[in-house]
């Protein structure tokens, strides 16, 4: 029965099977691996654009109703997913040897949270397996080597500096070159050598992604990164209250103007969620009305929307660029930070962790989006 059935065939049947975030068709992206058919099983892989596909079991449903529905009955498909990370697809003048990917992290002010979402952005990829880098390019307030517990002195090895590691992540910052409580006074030009020293004199060697921690506003070293190094696209960090999303648009506009393409907003410090704290921190009586929900009226009712609510995502619509989700207001992720072990809000059980985790997949989500847009053909003159 399978004897005459070919890899053609079930790459034909798989036609019109699409990535539901990329919108084109998994044959066409060369997703379809590995085709072997036997006597009665037809197997193959899967090879995803991230490990951090949100969509993965949707692909998976697809990609076997359509084998079940279009090649003979009486078979058994075995789907294997895997995942490879792509990168823009061209090389450009300044890219960074072995990196993929380079996402900024950026917000309109400071005090919205950017650094700390720009670790947790890390150590999220990081989380699927992907190989990931993270500079702390906020120079005059360098707190990533604080949230995610790293220390040490960077060592030169020939002429390339060695990032310090930490839980999976290679790590470049300022703070590893200062003493404790040192400002950090400097302009311009110097910025512009840190920066450089910081990305390309780094032993990065091979990434999945390289993180960017900016400093808040549209300063320097936004502008010095952008004009000298191609980056993937650039998330913007703000909180629900109207005077952070007028900063958030302002960053918004400056990556447009220097030609980055901003792959989403986050919405930090979104509401306060009571029962998560009370079923955390309270005590018997607490547990008592997390349990009953006796003194909440109706589903909702425990979220406090300390400062505003659904802000960014507004924002983001109206600005025309993807809302990648919001983070609660949580004191788990305060205490994860400050005690340098960031990661911690991945752990089972934490209550940021589904908002994190969307958060990841839709950034991931994005940045495969970015990769695999069609080039436009540039228009051309008619003569004649």
């Amino acid at each position: 029965m399978t004897t005459t059935l070919t890899e053609r065939d079930v790459l034909n049947a798989l036609k019109g099977v699409k990535d539901p975030d990329i919108g084109r068709d998994l044959v066409d992206l060369g997703m379809i691996k590995d085709v072997r058919i036997t006597e009665n099983t037809v197997a193959l892989t899967v090879n995803l654009t991230t490990p951090a596909c949100p969509l993965k079991a949707q692909i998976e449903r697809e990609v076997r109703t359509a084998l079940e529905t279009r090649l003979p009955a009486g078979l058994t498909f075995q789907i294997t997913l895997t995942a490879d990370v792509r990168g823009k697809g061209v090389s450009e003048s300044g890219d960074i040897p072995g990196v993929k990917n380079v996402i900024a992290v950026g917000s309109g002010k400071g005090g919205v949270g950017k650094s700390t979402m720009a670790a947790v952005i890390a150590h999220g990829l990081r989380s699927y397996g992907s190989k990931v880098g993270l500079v702390d390019a906020d120079v005059y307030g360098p707190s990533v080597p604080h949230l995610v517990g790293a220390t040490g002195r960077p060592m030169a090895i020939g002429d390339r500096i060695q990032p310090i590691e930490t839980a999976g992540l290679k790590i470049m910052s300022m703070g590893f070159l200062l003493e404790p409580d040192r400002a950090v006074i400097m302009r311009g030009p110097m910025l512009h050598g840190i920066m450089n020293q910081f990305l390309r004199q780094v032993d990065w060697g091979t990434l999945d992604y390289l993180v960017i921690d900016l400093p808040p506003g549209t300063g320097d070293v936004p502008l010095t990164l952008s004009q000298s190094l191609p980056l993937t696209g650039a998330v913007v960090v703000c909180t629900p209250q109207e005077v952070a999303l007028l900063d958030a648009s302002r960053a918004i506009a400056m990556f447009r103007q220097l030609k980055v393409p901003v792959l989403g907003m986050i919405e930090n410090m979104a509401f306060f969620d009571v029962l998560a704290y009370l079923r955390e921190r309270g005590g018997p009586e607490a547990k008592r009305i997390v349990e009953g929900r006796s003194s909440f009226d109706a589903p909702g009712d425990e979220r406090v929307y300390l400062f505003g609510r659904g802000g960014a995502r507004r924002k983001a619509a109206q600005l025309g660029v993807p809302f990648l989700g919001e983070v609660p207001l949580n004191i788990g992720i305060r205490e994860d930070g400050d005690h340098g072990k960031i990661d911690h809000v991945f752990d089972a059980g934490s209550p940021s962790r589904p908002y994190l985790m969307a958060l990841v997949e839709q950034l991931a989500a994005q940045i495969s989006i970015q990769n695999l847009k069609t080039p436009k053909m540039p228009k051309l003159e008619v003569i004649g």
